[in-house]
């Protein structure tokens, strides 16, 4: 059952008395007991919110005639990086064992008055360090589709979850691709909103200027409605933008005139590193949307080659000085210790694991008196011409389309022994953010390994009803 259920069918059928919230409620979290109890679990979930999901279901059941949502009586997870009041945010690390939320991040609010039911804390890589789920203190997810292989990073316990039907959508955070790429993985949908469209208050910082909350979803519709719910400007986020709220689920409606889009193909995507089942899998789509008389044209973003250096500069510069407030004095896990500089030292010490530690310590360089003007500043500039490449770029076109990943999901432990290796996951993805406008990744076929394939879609800055309505139109023509 669970299979065929989106947002828009539940919430009608709850409003119909066709579909009861608390037996779909229920069915989820028997699924996540069950694949918990299998030899090779997924792991998808941290904190499982059960007593409580069932109990807001059963409400909504009982008042279904009486509540207005657009998430009415929806199962769905929440990244274990943003706060739900009242229960456990561990950003997947020991530091924070222990440590209860005190109130509702914004988005959580906004799901909570459109009556969605949370149904747990996903698991991700710690601080969402990571592109492969593998860095977490509670243990790897797997991919549904393949249980020894990685989901994605660091949203990764979000795709599975949503990947094996265990939830019906999720929230993720995207700091560097860390939705669209676990999405490519998983063979579902992530969007990265426009930087400053969805609230971060409440969502645990790891690259302040970087760090955006999206949807995870089975379809655009779906992608589409809970934007809807999550968008908007929050006087809470010094960084929310106050723009037009418009209803991103009614644009899908509006034909698409396929004959007025120009998309383009940077040539700095498509290069002999990526798979080369994935630049068919593309070349297949680009020949369906022309045939619809969509515009495909080559482009360049010469840059594109300094985007990993510019983001592992900028984002673990950022990560540096937003985790320097863990330090086992007022919450979370607290070492033994003779002294407070020990206290500092053993917390951080054996509260961080490997590759927190390590990208903290590259903040801390890249800041330092010595290197400031020689790494951290030279990045911001670099990161202004990448900006500048995609004006460029939009004043010719309206999206640009891009592979989401250069692989489809790699083997558990295969790239665990090279940071590099695995830090070049996120090489089509990186770039996204660090200019701050919105992507999708949408799943367009498999490999020989019947694993998913996704590509990315790149949207003009605050083109993300647009983006999403393009988005649509391309699943249309894919699933047909």
């Amino acid at each position: 059952m669970l299979r065929d259920l989106t947002i828009s069918k539940i919430v009608e059928g709850i409003k119909k008395g066709q579909l009861s919230s608390y037996e779909i409620v229920k069915e989820c979290i028997e699924e996540i007991k069950k694949d918990n109890s299998s030899s090779k679990p997924i792991n998808a979930f941290i904190t499982l919110m059960e007593d409580y999901a069932l109990e807001q279901a059963k409400y909504i059941d009982e008042q279904r005639n009486k509540l207005e949502g657009k998430l009415l009586g929806v199962p769905i997870a929440i990244k274990d990086n943003i706060n739900v009041k009242s229960f456990p945010t561990t950003c997947a690390s020991k530091i924070l064992e222990g440590f209860i939320s005190v109130e509702d991040a914004t988005v959580v609010e906004r799901i909570k008055n459109n009556f969605g039911v949370i149904i747990g804390k996903t698991n991700m890589d710690e601080f969402a360090m990571g592109s492969s789920n593998e860095t977490s203190y509670y243990g790897i997810v797997r991919n549904p589709h393949d249980r020894d292989r990685v989901p994605g990073g660091s949203s990764g316990g979000s795709a599975a979850s949503v990947a094996a039907n265990q939830v019906v959508c999720a929230l993720g955070s995207d700091t560097g691709g860390s939705i669209r790429q676990p999405a490519a993985f998983c063979g579902v949908v992530g969007v990265k909103p426009t930087y400053g469209l969805v609230s971060r208050y409440g969502l645990v910082a790891f690259g302040s200027s970087l760090d955006q909350i999206g949807p995870i979803t089975k379809n655009v519709e779906d992608a589409a409605i809970l934007m809807d719910v999550i968008s908007g400007y929050d006087p809470k986020d010094s960084t929310s933008v106050q723009v037009e709220k418009i209803s991103f689920h009614e644009r899908l409606k509006e034909p698409v005139d396929s004959n007025s889009i120009t998309v383009g193909i940077p040539e700095e995507y498509f290069t002999d590193d990526v798979q080369e089942e994935i630049l068919e899998a593309i070349r297949n789509v680009l020949g369906l949307i022309e045939k619809r008389g969509v515009k495909v044209r080559k482009i360049s973003l010469p840059r594109t080659k300094y985007a990993i250096p510019t983001y592992y500069i900028v984002a673990p510069a950022e990560a540096s000085s937003n985790l320097a407030r863990f330090d086992g004095v007022r919450y979370g896990y607290r070492a033994k210790s003779q002294d407070l500089l020990d206290l500092y030292f053993n917390t951080k010490t054996e509260g961080f694991g490997k590759e927190v530690k390590r990208r903290i310590m590259l903040g801390n360089y890249v800041l330092s008196a010595g290197y400031y003007d020689a790494y951290y500043l030279k990045a911001l500039k670099v990161r202004t011409l990448l900006k500048n490449d995609f004006t460029n770029a939009f004043r010719e076109v309206d999206f640009i389309i891009t592979p989401t990943t250069p692989t489809t999901a790699f083997k558990i432990g295969e790239k665990t022994s090279n940071p590099i290796e695995m830090y070049l996951s996120d090489i089509f993805t990186v770039t996204v953010n660090l200019v701050g406008t919105c992507a999708i990744s949408l799943p367009v076929g498999s490999d020989k390994n019947n694993l998913p394939i996704g590509m990315q879609i790149i949207g003009k800055p605050f083109g993300d009803a647009e983006l999403l309505r393009f988005a649509r139109f391309v699943e249309s023509l894919v699933s047909s």
